[in-house]
C-alpha cells in the first residue's frame, strides 16, 4: 500500500478560491486530524484537535513553511484562515510566556502555569467551565517554540512568569494555579509576589505533590506506578455512562497516540546527538519535560504565610502517598483541601474536568469576597 504525499493528497477537497498558505494548511490539518473537508472558520478543537496532536501539526507547518509558531498560537488563532493570517505575515509573533486563554470577563484575572509539558494547551477545557466571564490566562515555558533555551529551576521560571504578569497587572490581589508541576511553580510565585509585597488572593494547587523528597523509582516502583495508571483510567472510565465511556476511551487513546513523538524525542534526545534531530519539535519538547520533571525534584519549597488550596482527587498513587510530600507542613497559613470525585489523570479531562471547574470557581468567590478584588479593579 502506497502512501500519497502529504503535499498531493487531497487536493481535490479544496475549493479553488484558497490561496496557496490556506491550501497548504489545510492539506496538513487534514491528514493530522483524519478529516476529509475542513472548512476555513472551523475551530481546531472543534474538529478533535488537542494539545498532543498540536506538537505535530506546528512541526509540520514549520517545515512547510519554514516558520516556527509556538503551540499557543491555536488560542489567538484556532482557525485555518486566522493561522494563514499569521503566516502571510511573514514573521513569527513575539514571544511570551503569557498566553491568553480567554482575556475577557469581569472577573480578576486567574494565572495557571504549566505542567511538565510546558504548553498550556491542557487547560483550554477547564478555562470554557469557568464560565465566559472569568478571564484566564496560561504561562507556558521558555523554549516550547525552539527559539530559546528553556529554564532548569523553578526559581527562575517563577521569577520570569511574576514579571510577565505584574507587567499586565502591575498590584495584587493575584490568582494563581497550575496542574502538577504547574502548582509547585505557581506556589514559587505566591512567595516571591509576597515578598515583593503583593496580595495573593488565592494559591490553587491542581493535584500537586511536593516531589523534593520523592525518591528516584526503582525499576519495579516504575512497573508498579504504570499498573496505577491504568487501574487509575479504568476506576475514571468506569464512573462514566456509556456514552461518557466512549468519548473518555478515545480521547485516552489519541493521546496515546500523540504522545508517541514526545516519548521519542525524549529517547532521541539521549542517544542521538544529531544537530537537525536536536531542533525538532518533539526533540524540544521531550527535552523540556525532561528538565521540567529534574526542575520539580530539585525544588525545596520554603514554609508560605498565606492559604494554600488543593484540589487532589479520590486517591493518590502509592509512591506519593508519603505525609513528608504534602503541603500541610508548609502551609503556615491555613490549608483548604477540595477532593474531587475523579482519579488521577482525569482532572482536566473531560467530562470529569467540569468538577474542577466549579470547585474553582467557588475558591474564587470566596477569595474575592475575602481580598476585596472588584471587577477587574485590580489591573
Amino acid at each position: 500500500m502506497t502512501t500519497q504525499p502529504l503535499t498531493d493528497a487531497l487536493t481535490e477537497q479544496i475549493p479553488a478560491t484558497e490561496d496557496d498558505t490556506t491550501k497548504r494548511l489545510s492539506r496538513i490539518w487534514q491528514d493530522l486530524l483524519g478529516v476529509k473537508s475542513i472548512g476555513l472558520d472551523q475551530n481546531y478543537f472543534d474538529l478533535g484537535g488537542d494539545s498532543p496532536l498540536a506538537v505535530q501539526l506546528f512541526a509540520q507547518i514549520e517545515k512547510v513553511f519554514k516558520v516556527k509558531l509556538p503551540i499557543a498560537t491555536l488560542f489567538e488563532a484556532p482557525t485555518i484562515e486566522e493561522l494563514a493570517r499569521i503566516l502571510r505575515e511573514a514573521s513569527t509573533p513575539k514571544w511570551s510566556p503569557l498566553v491568553a486563554v480567554q482575556p475577557e470577563g469581569s472577573r480578576p484575572p486567574f494565572f495557571c502555569v504549566h505542567g511538565a509539558g510546558g504548553n498550556v494547551l491542557i487547560y483550554r477545557d477547564l478555562s470554557q467551565q469557568l464560565g465566559s466571564d472569568q478571564p484566564f490566562y496560561g504561562l507556558q515555558s521558555p523554549g516550547v517554540d525552539g527559539s530559546r533555551p528553556p529554564l532548569t529551576r523553578i526559581e527562575e521560571m517563577a521569577a520570569l512568569y511574576v514579571k510577565e504578569i505584574r507587567t499586565m497587572q502591575p498590584h495584587g490581589p493575584y490568582f494563581l494555579g497550575g496542574y502538577c508541576m504547574g502548582g509547585a511553580i505557581a506556589y514559587e510565585m505566591a512567595q516571591q509576589l509576597r515578598a515583593q509585597g503583593a496580595q495573593v488572593a488565592l494559591l490553587a494547587l491542581f493535584d500537586t505533590t511536593n516531589l523534593y523528597k520523592v525518591p528516584f523509582p526503582t525499576f519495579w516502583g516504575k512497573t508498579y506506578h504504570a499498573g496505577e495508571q491504568l487501574l487509575f483510567h479504568a476506576a475514571n472510565f468506569l464512573n462514566l455512562d456509556s456514552a461518557g465511556k466512549a468519548k473518555f476511551f478515545w480521547e485516552k487513546v489519541k493521546v496515546f497516540q500523540n504522545r508517541i513523538p514526545v516519548w521519542r524525542g525524549k529517547l532521541v534526545g539521549k542517544f542521538v546527538k544529531n544537530p537537525d534531530t536536536a531542533k525538532s519539535k518533539s526533540r524540544v519538547l521531550g527535552q523540556i519535560w525532561s528538565l521540567n520533571d529534574l526542575a520539580a525534584v530539585g525544588y525545596s519549597p520554603r514554609p508560605y504565610k498565606g492559604v494554600i488550596t488543593e484540589f487532589r482527587p479520590l486517591k493518590q498513587y502509592r509512591m506519593l502517598k508519603n505525609p513528608e510530600l504534602k503541603w500541610d507542613r508548609l502551609a503556615e497559613g491555613g490549608q483548604e483541601i477540595v477532593v474531587l470525585p475523579v482519579y488521577p489523570a482525569g482532572m482536566l479531562v473531560e467530562p470529569f474536568v467540569k468538577h474542577l471547574a466549579v470547585a474553582l470557581r467557588k475558591s474564587v468567590d470566596a477569595a474575592i469576597a475575602q481580598s476585596g478584588a472588584g471587577s477587574q479593579g485590580s489591573r
